[in-house]
């Protein structure tokens, strides 16, 4: 992969996504030639610690995400089939993902800001930097911008809602079809090649479908330009990059998030069914 731009992000590296949603083409950000380059360039400057700038508030970001959408979304689900016999529909799983994902991204958007806020930063020197660490960039982030910065991003975060919904909604599908077809009861547990299959699919669908959003959110978020919201994000993103700029990041956005994602499904389904007593 190939970037001039800031390459700094991946999980390990947690930089790489976020600089190439960001990037824009014209501003002084650092500049780097490919991953390899990158990671050199900051174990020489910053040392292992600037590989895991932002990592902190990505786990507890990424943890409560995850616990609270699960959470969430069994709990819609179960009031919603409470008395029925028939299974949801797949416009029912929809719904009540995108019910599930507003309310986790109203809890957790503050988390996702200072990530954002805490891999944007460029200088070598820690005593230059902005901000020193999750807790001391959520402070200064409401201090100085008040409850509004830490919800920057939160409209587009919205439509975002729309990623899991789908990938949610996609994932529940697949595994119902695939047990009709192996005529098993719906429910039927699988193994672990067939979780790690279908919540894949589900991941790279749902990506495909609403990356864009990301691109404007991340944007929005960035403390080294301004923009005058969703509609400017998108207004300048098209002129300066046509329909590119609204994909950047997406090969190593896919990267990053499908094995995880498959794990996740996978520790979900055994866990639950271990904690349900299920087989």
């Amino acid at each position: 992969m190939h970037c001039n731009y800031t390459l700094r992000s991946f999980g390990l590296p947690c930089k790489l996504l976020d600089i190439c949603l960001v990037s824009d083409g014209l501003e002084l950000r650092p500049k780097y030639n490919g991953i390899l380059h990158c990671m050199k360039s900051v174990w020489h400057q910053e040392g292992l610690r600037g590989l895991y700038q932002g990592v902190t508030p990505n786990v507890w970001g990424a943890g409560a995400s995850w616990g609270l959408y699960f959470f969430l979304y069994n709990a819609i689900k179960a009031y919603v089939k409470e008395g029925r016999q028939t299974e949801l529909s797949a416009s029912e799983h929809l719904v009540s993902a995108a019910e599930a994902g507003i309310l986790t991204l109203t809890i957790t958007n503050p988390i996702w800001v200072t990530k954002t806020r805490l891999v944007l930063q460029y200088s070598s020197d820690p005593n230059t930097k902005q901000y020193r660490g999750m807790l001391d960039a959520l402070f200064k982030i409401y201090r100085v911008e008040g409850v509004s910065g830490l919800y920057k991003g939160y409209i587009p975060g919205l439509f975002g809602t729309s990623h899991g919904a789908l990938q949610f909604m996609a994932y529940e599908e697949l595994k119902r079809d695939y047990n009709k077809y192996k005529k098993f009861p719906s429910d039927a547990k699988l193994n672990p090649l067939e979780y790690i299959t279908m919540a894949a699919l589900s991941k790279i669908f749902a990506v495909a479908t609403t990356y864009p959003y990301q691109v404007v959110r991340a944007r929005l978020q960035d403390q080294h330009n301004r923009y005058d919201g969703v509609i400017d994000v998108i207004r300048r993103t098209w002129r300066n990059e046509g329909a590119t700029g609204f994909y950047k990041g997406i090969v190593p956005n896919l990267i990053r998030v499908t094995p995880a994602c498959c794990i996740t499904f996978v520790v979900y389904e055994n866990v639950s069914r271990f904690l349900l007593g299920t087989s």
